[in-house]
C-alpha cells in the first residue's frame, strides 16, 4: 500500500446567521498523513484578508508536513472584498466557529489546540481568546497594538485578560506595534509571555529589497520560533 501524503481541502465554516450574503467563509484544512496520531496537535491561523498569504501559506504547509493538523481561514468582511471590519462579536463567533470545525469527527480531534492571527486576525484572536474558546496558547504575527504612527494611543486592554501563554513575533519597523511600548505592555501582562523580533520586517513581516534578507528567510525564522514555542509550550505533553 502507497503512504499517505498531507492533504489540504477547502472546507466551509459555517456563520452563525448570514451577512454580507454569506453562510459561510471559507477555509483550507491541512491533514498531516496517517492523522491522528503523535500529539494530535492542531494549530489555527485567522488571516489578514481574504487573499492568499505566502506567510501564513508556508507556515501552513509546513506545519502540516510536521504532523500538525492545520486550519487558515478569512473572516467574513474580507470574503465579501469588504474594507470595514465586521462587529467583533461577529468575528469572534467566526473565529469559535473555525476552532469547532477541528472537532467534527471526534475521533480525530487534536488533543492540543493553538491559535493566532496575523494583523486584524491577531486583533481577533486576543478578543475571543477572552470567551470560552479551550486553547493552549495564541500567537500574534504583526500585532496591531496601536494605530499606524502613534504610539501613545495603545491598545492592549484585552492583553491583560489572557490567561494562556502568548508568543509575539514582530517586526522591527513595524508602524503600528512600536516595541518599546509593546514591551511595556506586555510587562503588565500576568501569563507568560514571548517576543520574537523579525529585524527590517514591517507590520506585514515583510523586508525591504534593500533590507539584504528575503522573504524565505524570514518565513523560516517565524516557523522555527513558532514550531519552538510550541514545543516549549506543550513541554511533556508534546
Amino acid at each position: 500500500m502507497a503512504e499517505s501524503e498531507a492533504q489540504y481541502e477547502e472546507i466551509q465554516i459555517p456563520l452563525a446567521e448570514p451577512i454580507h450574503g454569506l453562510e459561510s467563509v471559507t477555509g483550507v484544512l491541512g491533514v498531516p498523513e496517517w492523522w491522528p496520531t503523535g500529539s494530535r496537535i492542531s494549530v489555527v491561523f485567522a488571516q489578514a484578508s481574504a487573499a492568499e498569504d505566502p506567510l501564513i501559506t508556508t507556515l501552513q504547509q509546513a506545519l502540516t508536513e510536521r504532523k500538525y493538523l492545520t486550519l487558515r481561514f478569512p473572516f467574513p468582511y474580507m470574503q465579501a472584498g469588504k474594507r470595514k471590519p465586521d462587529d467583533m462579536r461577529i468575528l469572534q463567533r467566526t473565529l469559535q466557529a473555525a476552532v469547532a470545525m477541528l472537532s467534527r469527527d471526534p475521533t480525530a480531534a487534536p488533543a492540543h489546540i493553538f491559535i493566532g492571527g496575523k494583523n486584524a486576525g491577531a486583533t481577533v484572536v486576543a478578543h475571543a481568546a477572552t470567551s470560552r474558546l479551550r486553547v493552549e496558547g495564541l500567537f500574534f504575527l504583526g500585532f496591531p497594538l496601536h494605530k499606524q504612527d502613534s504610539p501613545e494611543e495603545v491598545r492592549a486592554e484585552r492583553l491583560y485578560r489572557l490567561i494562556n501563554p502568548m508568543l509575539f513575533v514582530q517586526g522591527s519597523k513595524d508602524r503600528h506595534c512600536d516595541l518599546a511600548a509593546l514591551r511595556q505592555a506586555l510587562g503588565r501582562v500576568g501569563a507568560p509571555v514571548q517576543l520574537h523580533v523579525v529585524d527590517e520586517a514591517d507590520h506585514t513581516l515583510k523586508v525591504a529589497k534593500k533590507s539584504g534578507r528575503t522573504a524565505d528567510e524570514v518565513q523560516a525564522e517565524v516557523l522555527a520560533t513558532l514550531e519552538a514555542w510550541i514545543q516549549k509550550t506543550l513541554g511533556d505533553a508534546a
